[in-house]
């Protein structure tokens, strides 16, 4: 588990007011937090608009549990911190803290993308995650491994694909993908610890103008690649 309380600062290409518009606009939300499932709407209300504090004047916002955001101009245009809740006194939830840190991070990420690359654009998306105890992550598996900045280029789980590396965290790599109008891919992996004794995979598509029929045929593909080396986790007694 992780020490300390974490501090997320990621620097956007974007005004303030853009930045606070992305945290409290839901229509907006839709467009960086998370991925398409059935509950994405009921969940961005929970987390935003329910039991918040926000100073619209000094661009903070505290969410429900005790996440703080904080928006200030940067050079260039914004920064925006996130300084995780402390840690409680509920073992079982704190199990969670740090899977819900590397979810910021790819969510705050996201936002930065959305603003950056795509202001006031509806995307798609698709969503993995799974076990295993395979050493090395999807990032290493595919051979997307680079600085940021960089540009690459190969085949992706049977797609010839190209871009740039967009970010880069301790467990995550974020690349651009053309082919996906200029969408993203993000990858993360987290090793065998104690808090996690199979390990972590997880990968969110995000796409901009791509039909329904070729999103179909990414999913079937990285279904494929995906199911057997990280599983999905299963747990005590099923």
């Amino acid at each position: 588990m992780s020490e300390g309380t974490p501090r997320i600062v990621v620097t956007v290409a974007a005004p303030v007011e853009a930045v606070w518009d992305a945290l409290r606009n839901k229509e907006k939300i839709q467009h960086w937090h998370g991925w398409e499932y059935e509950g994405l709407d009921a969940e961005i209300d929970l987390i935003f608009f329910t039991a918040f504090t926000e100073d619209g004047e000094a661009h903070t916002l505290e969410l429900q549990g005790g996440d703080v955001f904080a928006v200030e101009p940067w050079e260039g245009g914004s920064r925006i911190t996130l300084t995780r809740a402390p840690h409680g006194d509920d073992p079982e939830w704190d199990a969670y803290y740090d899977d819900i840190t590397e979810g910021w991070t790819t969510f705050i990420q996201q936002l930065r993308f959305a603003l950056e690359r795509h202001p006031g654009e509806a995307r798609r998306t698709l969503f993995y995650s799974g076990a295993g105890d395979r050493s090395t992550g999807p990032a290493s598996e595919l051979g997307l491994d680079g600085a940021v900045g960089s540009a690459y280029e190969g085949e992706v789980v049977g797609e010839l694909v190209t871009g740039q590396v967009f970010f880069r965290s301790e467990n995550q790599v974020g690349l651009t993908v053309d082919q996906w109008g200029d969408g993203l891919l993000v990858l993360s992996h987290a090793g065998v610890s104690e808090q996690k004794p199979t390990g972590a995979a997880m990968a969110v598509l995000t796409f901009y103008g791509v039909g329904d029929e070729v999103r179909a045929g990414v999913d079937a593909r990285w279904q494929a690649w995906w199911s057997p080396r990280y599983p999905e986790q299963k747990l005590p007694g099923t």
